[in-house]
């Protein structure tokens, strides 16, 4: 029996094609005939990074609307609000999802966790790591005083 040293950038397998964003499948059954996995760092960071705009995006977008509807009296100074909500999100969206792709690729891959086991990263992670980043820019809007 002989040990087979398979590189980190052969764990893909030959005919291995990035899919196309999002390629979310429904998981169940678990081997279904049509899930998509990721294998290369730059497609997790790229998936993660969407994901996390979209979901800043929806976020920015509906506060902005609510700001708009509350301040309507003010109509002729509504219209930046939009724009410098979508402008903040924006930069928001890429710093974290540009920090939590990164991380993700790292932990996953550098580490040695995936490799190691030959295992395969769904297109679903970097979905859920979206709305993660998303959730958390919520909690974090809202002021939590201490009670002493």
């Amino acid at each position: 029996m002989s040990f087979i040293f398979r590189p980190s950038s052969s764990l893909a397998p030959l005919d291995y094609i990035t899919p196309s964003f999002p390629s979310l499948y429904w998981p169940l059954p678990i081997h279904g005939p049509q899930t998509y996995y990721l294998y290369h760092p730059s497609d997790i960071w790229r998936f993660t990074l969407l994901w996390t705009l979209l979901f800043y995006a929806a976020v920015h977008l509906a506060v902005a609307g609510w700001a708009c509807v509350i301040q309507w009296r003010n109509w002729k100074t509504v219209w930046v609000v939009p724009a410098l909500f979508a402008v903040v999100g924006g930069i928001e969206g890429v710093i974290a999802g540009s920090v939590v792709g990164g991380l993700l690729t790292w932990c996953c891959r550098l580490s040695g966790v995936y490799n190691a086991g030959y295992f395969k990263m769904s297109t679903w992670i970097p979905f859920v790591w979206g709305l993660i980043n998303a959730l958390v820019l919520i909690i974090s809007s809202f002021a939590i005083n201490g009670g002493l």
